[in-house]
């Protein structure tokens, strides 16, 4: 058999051919086995060619691929055509932008194999910026980083391109003395000349400004409301989909981030009143000559009934802003001023957490954490007047 030959008394020389399904090349692997026991010339043969074939087997079903010289590269193509293709948005530029310009230029032909966790520990600290490289990379950017290599080497381990993820030993950078970026959001004082300035706009971007401020919605949950969405009568709205950037900029409806995302949302009771209001003038909007829209009735939409493009409420809310003369944060930070907000009044962590469809309360306890331990505060404090003699003597 030419795939076994024979080098010696007791030694043999395997070789398997294969296609590298990480490269599409045509490789082979060979192996040098040794006959260590005394046998017969029959027994000879039906051992070692039974020997060949669970060498085969192991080539052939990928055992092999794991300590082949595939370089990060090869395997970061395999990455992007499996996984990443799958991925929208910013998601998928965010990963490709970093792929590309932080990551392949240090290690693409590295073997994937034989990365260890220090040079990647090493990599993550000395990265510079691109126009400028003399200047070390934000955390958040550096963050970004981390989050892609994570992903290839979580992917690279579980289809078995790898025996051991590098990653594990690698932790996620952060601020220097455990310094984290701090929460913007509106005073109630704000808040409330907010809802007094909504009141001069069209009438969906003032229920869009109170919906966010009153719900904590993410800007593409909200463009994604249809009034099927909406039970005005129990006073609760449905969460299951986001309107977002696709690539090339194409608007994409899809499910919401994650199951957590998917929620309902119980309506304040002037927000119902409010979207009564609106709906009387959404349906004049309908019998409009330009409504083509046939299937959706979404809440936040053009004169034609079709959804706004997802940067849209951006642009409103930068040019309201500056026309308003109100202190600009972003459309986002309307979101933490909603949570802020019911943290102020003292309600528990876990329903905000729930509200805004944190898939952990941890992460709720996180971002906000500044606002509950004054929160925390207030309420010790406010055990005070029950000891006011006590505090007195």
């Amino acid at each position: 058999m030419a795939n076994i030959q024979q080098r010696g008394k007791n030694s043999y020389f395997f070789t398997v051919y294969f296609k590298n399904s990480i490269t599409g090349k045509n490789e082979r692997k060979t192996r040098t086995y040794k006959v260590e026991e005394e046998m017969s010339p029959r027994k000879l043969e039906k051992h070692v060619l039974n020997e060949y074939q669970k060498f085969e087997e192991q080539v052939k079903s990928g055992e092999y691929v794991s300590v082949s010289k595939i370089t990060f590269e090869q395997f970061s193509n395999l990455w992007v055509a499996n996984y990443l293709d799958t991925l929208e948005g910013s998601t998928y530029e965010n990963h490709l932008s970093k792929l590309k310009n932080h990551i392949l230029p240090k290690i693409s032909d590295k073997q994937i194999q034989s990365i260890k966790s220090i040079e990647i520990i090493n990599l993550l600290k000395d990265l510079k910026r691109i126009d400028k490289p003399d200047i070390p990379l934000s955390i958040r950017t550096k963050q970004d980083v981390y989050l892609t290599l994570k992903s290839i080497f979580k992917f690279a381990y579980q289809w078995e391109v790898i025996k051991s993820n590098p990653m594990t030993a690698v932790d996620k950078p952060q601020q220097k003395n455990g310094i984290r970026k701090t929460v913007n959001y509106y005073e109630e004082d704000e808040v409330n000349n907010l809802f007094l300035l909504a009141d001069k706009e069209s009438p969906h971007w003032r229920i869009f400004i109170i919906l966010l401020l009153t719900t904590g919605l993410r800007r593409g949950e909200a463009l994604g409301l249809e009034w099927s969405d909406i039970d005005l009568k129990e006073g609760i709205m449905n969460i299951d989909k986001s309107i977002t950037l696709g690539r090339s900029g194409k608007a994409v409806v899809k499910a919401t981030k994650s199951e957590s995302s998917d929620r309902l949302i119980s309506l304040p009771k002037y927000v119902v009143k409010e979207l009564e209001s609106y709906k009387k003038v959404w349906a004049q909007y309908k019998n409009n000559d330009d409504w083509v829209e046939e299937e959706r009735e979404w809440l936040f939409c053009n004169s034609n009934g079709k959804h706004f493009y997802p940067t849209t409420p951006t642009t409103f809310w930068m040019r309201f802003t500056k026309r308003a003369n109100v202190r600009h944060i972003r459309l986002h930070d309307l979101r933490h001023t909603s949570a802020t907000l019911l943290i102020a009044q003292g309600i528990h962590a876990k329903i905000i957490s729930e509200r805004l469809g944190h898939k952990k309360i941890s992460t709720t306890m996180d971002i906000y954490g500044h606002a509950l331990r004054s929160a925390d505060r207030a309420a010790a404090d406010s055990f005070d007047k029950f000891f006011a003699e006590k505090l007195s003597d």
